[in-house]
């Protein structure tokens, strides 16, 4: 098996409104998109994020209702505390503040419209290198 391309599919109230969060904060941009789809990308984030209307009569019928709860959209980012104050800046609400776990991670967190978790993290212990199994 060759994986060429991986994606992250997510079903969503109002695919709009998380598709809108994720270009506006986070500098994605929409890659296609039709009727309850859209698909997201930058050349960086090494996956796709599609957003899929709930009830989409294309989804398996066991899944057309599922809403994205439970999952994390984590991006590792370089400058932590410089994405923590532009969003801050930007309005947006941080639902976790920054913490720092004891094995190194960096992370906080904010919710888009549907509700769906995006946590940006950093693998960096609080010296600044990189955290054990991670360099």
């Amino acid at each position: 098996m060759k994986i060429t391309s991986s994606a992250v599919s997510l079903n969503v109230d109002d695919v709009a409104a998380s598709a809108t969060f994720l270009t506006s904060h986070f500098g994605f941009t929409e890659l296609t998109a039709a009727d309850g789809f859209t698909s997201l990308g930058r050349e960086d984030a090494g996956m796709n994020v599609v957003y899929l209307r709930r009830g989409l009569p294309t989804l398996p019928a066991d899944q057309r209702d599922d809403h994205a709860g439970g999952l994390i959209l984590a991006f590792v980012v370089d400058d932590l505390e410089g994405e923590l104050a532009r969003l801050q800046d930007a309005g947006v609400t941080i639902t976790m503040p920054l913490t720092v776990e004891e094995w190194g991670e960096r992370a906080f967190q904010v919710r888009d419209p549907n509700g769906v978790i995006v946590q940006l993290v950093d693998w960096n212990g609080a010296s600044g290198q990189p955290a054990a199994g991670n360099a």
